[in-house]
């Protein structure tokens, strides 16, 4: 049994990537602010979830902390309370409009709190950080698939230089301190208990309620939609696999996914692009309800085409996402059909 930290334990993937580790018997020792960008019930009831699995262990091995990582002190304090074998930072301000509007909230989030949580790993020689970047880093990157060892160096958004300038952090504590770090990239994550703000959501509610839905570049950009519980799955091997350093890193010639520093990157996506339009058509099919649809063009910041190079992750991992949109959009109507008590 290990015990993980597990920063924004109450979000979409910290609570699936959570409840993961407890079911192997894992601990789990959570942290989150509980913000309010969308609503905070949802995220109350990820947590009460997570406290009854652990209650009915007999190790009762969940904690729950109510703590925003800007607050450095607090964070050590936690530290100093406790020992981790491992770091899962997940924590973040998320959603890529949002940064459009909101700037200073991605600071803060995502890179102060980021400082603080290297901060903490290294000075108490925690073994392996793992850590959430995102496929926004590619930014205006067309070569696909997107592959990590070619440069990012242009991202799109607000939201996606933050991540990218995570990657760099990381590297430079990696570098410095011999701090292992690894930074998975994720491709388009849903599945149950998602994001509100999320494409899925919006466009089942909407569906539901009759009510037409938002259609950017007329549906015809793909994405790697990635199901959350595969994503869980190369988390998990991610960080119990420590990050080491490439004995054949060429400094005349670096490679962006490695170093001669213990820290790495990966991908974690489907490798199958699906179109928008597709994507909606999967839901229409399990609601066995058409979509009102608002054609717009492609929104500022936004990317046309996603699609993940996950060779890295199949060969040192053994693993690479397969979860069908079908498959996974079936999974997310069921889940929301019973939360919302509908049809029932």
């Amino acid at each position: 049994m290990k015990t993980y930290l597990i920063t924004g334990v109450a979000g979409f993937i910290g609570f699936h990537l959570s409840r993961k580790l407890l079911e192997r018997g894992d601990r789990v020792i959570g942290v989150d602010s509980l913000n309010d960008y969308y609503d905070p019930n949802l995220k109350l009831k990820r947590i009460e979830i997570l406290k009854n699995l652990s209650e009915s262990n007999v190790n009762g091995n969940f904690v729950f902390h109510h703590l925003n990582l800007v607050d450095y002190e607090s964070l050590r304090k936690l530290f100093l309370k406790d020992s981790f074998d491992r770091v899962i930072h997940l924590a973040a301000q998320a959603g890529v409009r949002y940064s459009l509007e909101n700037p200073q909230a991605y600071v803060e989030s995502n890179i102060i709190a980021f400082t603080n949580i290297l901060e903490v790993c290294r000075n108490f020689k925690i073994a392996h950080l793992t850590y959430a970047s995102t496929s926004s880093v590619y930014g205006a990157h067309t070569n696909l698939p997107f592959s990590e060892h070619e440069s990012v160096d242009h991202p799109l958004q607000f939201y996606a230089a933050t991540k990218k300038a995570n990657e760099l952090m990381a590297h430079s504590y990696s570098h410095l301190f011999g701090l292992p770090t690894t930074g998975l990239r994720f491709f388009t994550v849903y599945g149950p208990w998602g994001r509100p703000d999320m494409a899925l959501f919006l466009f089942t509610k909407n569906i539901l309620e009759g009510k037409a839905i938002r259609v950017f570049n007329n549906g015809n950009h793909t994405r790697d939609f990635t199901y959350v519980d595969d994503i869980v799955t190369g988390v998990i091997n991610a960080s119990d696999k420590i990050a080491s350093p490439n004995p054949n890193w060429d400094p005349k010639h670096p490679d962006p996914a490695t170093s001669n520093a213990p820290y790495r990157i990966y991908n974690i996506g489907n490798n199958n692009p699906v179109k928008l339009s597709e994507y909606i058509e999967a839901i229409e099919n399990c609601l066995g309800k058409k979509a009102l649809k608002e054609l717009l063009p492609l929104q500022p910041g936004d990317v046309p085409d996603t699609v993940a190079d996950v060779t890295d992750l199949e060969r040192d991992f053994g693993f690479r996402p397969n979860t069908s949109v079908k498959e996974g959009v079936s999974k997310f109507i069921e889940w929301y059909l019973d939360y919302y008590g509908i049809g029932q």
